[in-house]
């Protein structure tokens, strides 16, 4: 594979960037369209920046925008690690530009997908219960029983009452999944019926209940479906179409 650098614009929820990257890092931001995203990137080195672009302010500057980050090497799952945590954030407003996530494994001999929440290793009795409803096929979605390593992960917290930090109940978990700036998200059916997503980050326990902590502040214009951040007064996503 080329290591040649290519000047190429890298998007975010809140802007872009046009940076210098090499033929594998531009595949890592490929997730199947015709950008590239910096989410999936990580952390790119401030000097193979030359500009970026912030949506709230509209405008584009020279070099490279702040990048902040940190290193929890926090355990968020089975077999899976928050090794690195951060985000560009626009020199002139201090807004958002991207976040990212970089995950490890801890056991690199154990194989791919078998992550799942921790909580699970502690109710191995619910895990039982749940095989046998994997042989009916009304409860099942197609797509999940050609993934036998995810529908277990599913399985050990689908159903799980989910009450936000007022100790209301908001709904019941559905599935985990990953969002379109690979962030971990748990996917929830709400109280009327519609479905939901929340940022894993903002989860405080999981047992026999799953709690919330303190939400985000809302973004104005920020799309719940993709995370693109629209501009104010937008009635549809500008990314994905999908209705704010």
């Amino acid at each position: 594979m080329s290591s040649e650098l290519r000047l190429k614009k890298l998007r975010g929820s809140g802007g872009y960037v046009m940076a210098t990257v090499t033929d594998e890092q531009q595949m890592k931001g490929n997730l199947g369209g015709p950008d590239l995203f910096l989410a999936p990137i990580g952390r790119l080195d401030a000097q193979k920046i030359t500009k970026h672009f912030c949506n709230t302010c509209e405008k584009e500057f020279e070099g490279p925008p702040k990048i902040e980050f940190e290193n929890p090497n926090e355990e968020v799952a089975e077999n899976l690690i928050l090794a690195e945590k951060g985000q560009y954030i626009c020199n002139s407003c201090n807004s958002s530009i991207a976040e990212y996530r970089e995950f490890k494994k801890q056991n690199e001999a154990g194989e791919v997908g078998v992550a799942k929440p921790l909580e699970s290793q502690m109710s191995s009795p619910q895990v039982t219960q749940s095989a046998p409803q994997r042989t009916e096929p009304v409860q099942q979605d197609p797509q999940v029983t050609t993934q036998p390593g995810p529908a277990t992960s599913v399985a050990s917290i689908e159903g799980r009452t989910v009450f936000d930090e007022n100790a209301n109940k908001i709904g019941t978990a559905k599935q985990v999944g990953i969002d379109s700036t690979q962030s971990m998200v748990l996917v929830i059916t709400k109280n009327d019926g519609t479905e939901g997503s929340i940022p894993w980050s903002n989860i405080k326990k999981i047992g026999d209940a799953i709690l919330l902590g303190k939400p985000e502040t809302a973004q104005p214009g920020k799309c719940s479906s993709c995370g693109f951040v629209n501009k104010t007064g937008s009635k549809f996503c500008e990314e994905c179409g999908t209705k704010i």
